[in-house]
């Protein structure tokens, strides 16, 4: 065997073998929102079982601020050895349609691994809005153009993207209030000081079945499982308008090797099955997807094409 072949015999191996032995130290799950939102919420059920099956602790490390691209980019940025994750929402494609000047790609700089669950968005308002049902919402902000704000977790998000289409659809005028994430989105919206906001149902479901929030209608094309009496917008009042599948995944660094992904893929499979982590998700609105990295990068690739296409034809007409 001459140099040559010694040489990358030295450099494929260790590799190889570092992948095969994986994990062997702690594994930093990053959330790109403050903690008390709905992506925290996630984490903070499934960590602790995903620890057990990867045997090593799964620690959330929340990197909240500009509108999640700190957390996203400190992980496209990560070396790719499966030691630094993110959970993000599919705002992760939602955002760069907002911001041109983005520090990574969104799909390009990523290594899909499992999409986790569904989460639907809700229209809510505040039960001081003299308003019950999304009809007698749209009527009463045509009666008073400009004055009527709702709340979303982060500027750029899909959350937004749906008020900007639902302001498309139906010719109202009323304003965004973006927040640095769900929970001090939701507070202002429980006090009062905004009358209206269109959140993951994982922020709301709780405030709606105790009557501090009143539901009217779910932005996907399909109603959540996990509150099937709230219509779509569609079914209430508004034909035709969807918003694509809200999901949440885990991702890595672009060239996380295939034999990590395929382990962490498996693990947070065999989690999400667990009837105790299931029902702890349904509880806030969670509906659980799993399956392989390749059907999560299938679905990102699709929702991209979809987002992209809802931007240059909505966003565009209502700025």
């Amino acid at each position: 065997m001459n140099f040559l072949k010694l040489c990358l015999l030295a450099l494929i191996f260790p590799i190889t073998g570092h992948a095969q032995n994986y994990p062997q130290r702690p594994i930093k799950l990053v959330v790109a929102y403050q903690a008390g939102g709905a992506t925290d919420a996630f984490a903070r059920i499934v960590a602790q079982k995903l620890s057990g099956f990867m045997g090593q602790p799964v620690v959330i490390d929340n990197r909240a601020g500009g509108n999640s691209v700190i957390g996203t980019d400190f992980v496209a940025k990560a070396q790719p050895d499966g030691y630094t994750l993110l959970l993000n929402p599919a705002s992760h494609l939602t955002v760069p349609f907002f911001n041109k000047k983005m520090p990574y790609d969104a799909v390009k700089d990523f290594t899909p691994i499992i999409a986790a669950a569904y989460n639907n968005r809700c229209i809510v308002v505040h039960p001081s809005l003299p308003v019950q049902n999304l009809t007698e919402l749209i009527a009463y902000a045509k009666k008073n153009p400009g004055k009527l704000s709702y709340g979303v977790a982060a500027s750029g998000s899909a959350q937004e993207l749906a008020g900007d289409l639902l302001k498309f659809t139906t010719g109202i005028d009323m304003v965004p209030v973006p927040y640095k994430g769900g929970a001090p989105a939701m507070n202002d919206l429980l006090g009062g000081q905004i009358q209206m906001g269109i959140f993951v149902l994982a922020d709301t479901l709780q405030h709606i079945k105790t009557g501090r929030l009143r539901a009217l209608g779910i932005v996907e094309g399909r109603r959540s499982k996990a509150a099937s009496d709230i219509p779509t917008v569609a079914q209430a009042g508004v034909p035709g308008f969807a918003i694509p599948d809200q999901w949440i995944g885990i991702f890595g660094p672009a060239g996380l090797p295939a034999n990590i992904a395929q382990r962490i893929n498996a693990e947070m499979n065999k989690t999400l099955a667990l009837p105790d982590v299931k029902a702890a998700l349904e509880n806030i609105g969670y509906e659980t997807i799993g399956g392989s990295p390749t059907e999560f990068a299938t679905m990102v690739a699709d929702d991209q094409r979809k987002y992209q296409k809802l931007s240059e034809t909505i966003v565009l007409n209502v700025q």
